[in-house]
């Protein structure tokens, strides 16, 4: 498994590194050896106080991405509440892979079932919509989002002619996503 550590307004001590690499090892068993994983660390950067740290941990593999973040007041609390929330994902994707009998870049392993979690149940789509995409610059797209109140707007933007997603962050900014064709 390849670690890379990312670092935004804050210095990891040395032993904080250690202790991440090592919980971090512990999803070795669920990878091959080329496995990356970028861990990022950021202080503040919140709307209400600096002193809220952050631990990004995302999962690169050939065809997917496995992503979880925690802020909380304690970076060393932040492994401890990521961890679990990737591993769920990890097993998740390993059993909608396996049920759609595709390759999975995972070695081999047993699931243990735990008695207490309930079974999940199979989603589907429940409602479609349909709209004409009109041409729009960035500023009337967040316009709309603002009014219609959604966390997620999808626009045709005018300078690039490409269908573009603009969504609300956690953080209370705006994210784009462009397409490209």
């Amino acid at each position: 498994m390849n670690i890379e550590f990312l670092c935004k307004n804050y210095e990891p001590s040395d032993k904080l590194k250690a202790v991440i690499d090592k919980k971090v090892q512990k999803l070795d068993k669920y990878f091959v050896d080329d496995t990356r994983i970028k861990i990022v660390l950021k202080k503040g950067n919140t709307r209400s106080t600096d002193d809220l740290y952050t631990l990004e941990l995302t999962i690169m593999l050939d065809s997917s991405v496995m992503r979880a973040e925690v802020t909380s007041d304690n970076m060393y609390s932040n492994i401890d509440l990521a961890l679990p929330k990737l591993e769920k994902q990890i097993i998740r994707h390993h059993k909608k892979i396996e049920s759609k009998s595709k390759k999975f870049r995972a070695k081999d392993f047993s699931i243990v079932e735990e008695s207490h979690e309930e079974p999940e149940e199979e989603k589907t789509v429940v409602r479609s919509k349909s709209y004409t995409l009109v041409p729009m610059t960035m500023d009337d797209a967040i316009e709309e989002l603002e009014l219609l109140g959604h966390n997620f707007y999808v626009f045709l933007n005018k300078a690039t002619k490409s269908v573009n997603v603009l969504y609300q962050r956690n953080d209370g900014n705006y994210g784009l996503i462009e397409t490209i064709v």
